[in-house]
Order: C-alpha cells, then sequence, then structure tokens
C-alpha cells in the first residue's frame, strides 16, 4: 500500500485516515511539532523532527525542503536545548541529482552546527543505502554534528558499521520498515531481533570508549531490556546509550527508560506527505492496523 500511487493520492482526503494519523504525528505544520516539541523537552526528553517526504521529482522541491528546515534551524537556534533534525536524502533530490543533494545536505549540517543542533541522515530502501553511506561519509569529515540511521534488518549492516567506525559515527540504529527481498534482509522477526541485539552490544563497546554516540531507536521494551542488561555486565554506563522512540507510541516506557537513566527522545515527524510513511508505520505492528480501522467508526 505505501507504494500505490491512487492510494497515495486519495487516502489522505478521507477524515477517517486524517484521524488515525495523529496516533504518530502532532499534525502537519511546524507549529504544531514545535508544540509537542515543548511538552517533550520541558519532561526532560530530546527531541528530533523530520519534515515528512521522500523521492521528489522535481529538483525545485528540494530547495523548498531546504528552506523549511533553515526556518526550523533557527527557531532552534534560540531554544534552551536546540532539537535536532532527520531527513532523507531522496527529499533533497538524491534521485535526480546526487551532488546537489550533497549540496544540500552539506548547507543543513553547516547550520546544524552553527546552532548547536544536529543532522541526521535517515536510511531508506536497500537500494539507497550504499549512496546514503557515501554522503555521510563526506559529510562527517567535515561536520562532527552528523549522524546516520543503520539497519538491523539488512544483512549488510554489520559491515557498514565497521566502514563508518574510524569516522567515530553517531548511528541511530533501527529494525527497519521497508519490504525488503530475502537476497538482502532478514524476514523473519526473531532474525531481526536478534541481529538488532548483536549490532547494539557490538556498537556499545565503540560507544564505552566514545567512538560512537549510539542511539537505539526501536520501541521493543524486551529487546532494549535484554540490551540493557547485558551492557551493565560489560560495565557500559547507561548515559552512552541513547533511546529513541517515535512520537505518541509507548511514551511512558520512554519515561521509562529516563528515570532508568538513558538519555532518551522522541522523534516528532509532521508535514503534508505523510501517506507513505503512515503505512510503514502500520506495517510494523498489527495492533497499528487495528487502531487505524477503529478510526472508520463514529
Amino acid at each position: 500500500m505505501a507504494r500505490n500511487a491512487w492510494l497515495r493520492d486519495h487516502l489522505p482526503r478521507l477524515p477517517f485516515a486524517r484521524r488515525a494519523v495523529l496516533r504518530f504525528m502532532p499534525g502537519e505544520s511546524l507549529d504544531e511539532a514545535w508544540a509537542a516539541a515543548d511538552r517533550l523537552l520541558q519532561d526532560g526528553h530530546g527531541v528530533l523532527f523530520t519534515h515528512l517526504g521522500e523521492n521528489l521529482e522535481r529538483l525545485s522541491d528540494a530547495e523548498l525542503v531546504v528552506a523549511h528546515y533553515h526556518r526550523l534551524l533557527d527557531r532552534a537556534a534560540t531554544s534552551r536545548r536546540a532539537p535536532e533534525i532527520s531527513l532523507k536524502l531522496t527529499q533533497l533530490g538524491l534521485d535526480i541529482d546526487p551532488e546537489a543533494a550533497f549540496a544540500h545536505a552539506e548547507e543543513l549540517a553547516r547550520r546544524a552546527s552553527e546552532v548547536a543542533s544536529f543532522l541526521w541522515l535517515d536510511m531508506e530502501a536497500s537500494a539507497y543505502v550504499e549512496r546514503t553511506l557515501a554522503v555521510y561519509e563526506r559529510l562527517r569529515q567535515t561536520y562532527p554534528r552528523t549522524g546516520i540511521c543503520l539497519q538491523a534488518y539488512l544483512k549488510r549492516t554489520a559491515a557498514d558499521f565497521q566502514r563508518l567506525l574510524p569516522l567515530d559515527p553517531a548511528i541511530r540504529l533501527v529494525k527497519g520498515a521497508y519490504d525488503e527481498p530475502e537476497t538482502v534482509a532478514l524476514r523473519a522477526k526473531a532474525e531481526v531481533d536478534a541481529n538488532f541485539q548483536t549490532l547494539a552490544l557490538l556498537m556499545a563497546d565503540a560507544a564505552r570508549d566514545g567512538k560512537v554516540r549510539l542511539t537505539l531507536g526501536t520501541h521493543d521494551s524486551a529487546l532494549l531490556a535484554r540490551i540493557a542488561a547485558a551492557t551493565r555486565a560489560k560495565g557500559i554506563s547507561r548515559d552512552r546509550i541513547e533511546v529513541h522512540m517515535l512520537y505518541g507510541i509507548r511514551e511512558s516506557e520512554l519515561r521509562r527508560f529516563g528515570r532508568a537513566g538513558f538519555p532518551t527522545a522522541s522523534l516528532i515527524s509532521y508535514g503534508e506527505a505523510w501517506y507513505a510513511w503512515y503505512m510503514r508505520r502500520l506495517a510494523e505492528r498489527p495492533a497499528n492496523v487495528v487502531f487505524a480501522l477503529r478510526q472508520l467508526l463514529p
């Protein structure tokens, strides 16, 4: 459904769909996203913003995206704790002009550094992994306040981490939400969970020595608890491992991990181009589909 153009054009217009998506985002505007961020910051959580959109068809649209993030970062400059930003390279024109996309990313990395924020490169489907890694390698040489998302269900991720390790990278480890073939990705949940834990412990070893900024992006509390127990046995301080969760999902669990000593942050997604992103949220967990179907009722 995430790839269906007809549904992408028609489903977001339906009232039940607009009601359902509010579970995962505070609204479509920057003002709505910022209001949600204020509450989270007051509760002691960090905040990441992502303005939804991907796979642009016109390079001129990428300039609008960059202008939007400039407005966000200008506002972040006056915040007592600057929120961070996370974006997809196809939202900056990677499909159209890779060098233009890099120039846009570099511009935002520079501005994020100026206002003590942080720029994360989100990871997309497997066809984009190599290009995303290459952009990050170029950015990281000049801008240390940059990070990248790696996906535990891809079979290549352990090697990708070793490749990035000399850069002292910032890594957000997630399970992965794209429908990938078995040739490149683990398909069974148990396999993905096991690989996530293996990768997290490998990265935590590097984080203990300050070589990696490690964030774990998952709502799987049981998995996080196993990782916490294993890192505690290794003598790794909890303040070396951040826990990131999506806005609106398991906020009580995020608070619990914060009280336990883990730095925490909420990823706030917003914007009009939410359809494909929302479909992937539904695909991650059957209970999300049940919630969406309930919005059909009065």
